[in-house]
């Protein structure tokens, strides 16, 4: 996922970073790739799984797919 996609998923970027606990949205701004150490928190707050967030990083499994 792209991070304008994530943006746009969970109500700008003020939010993200808010959410990750980054003191600028700024910062989220200037993301090319989405953080791989702010996956976790990401996943938890807007219900978005890593392996969405990043493909590259993350598997999906079959364990994976039943709990979601």
């Amino acid at each position: 996922m792209e991070p304008s996609e994530l943006i746009k998923l969970a109500g700008g970027c003020k939010r993200v970073a808010e959410a990750v606990g980054l003191k600028s949205h700024s910062t989220v701004l200037g993301w090319k790739t989405i953080p791989p150490h702010h996956c976790p928190t990401i996943e938890a707050v807007f219900d978005i799984p890593r392996e969405e967030l990043r493909p590259d990083l993350f598997a999906r499994t079959p364990a994976t797919e039943v709990a979601r």
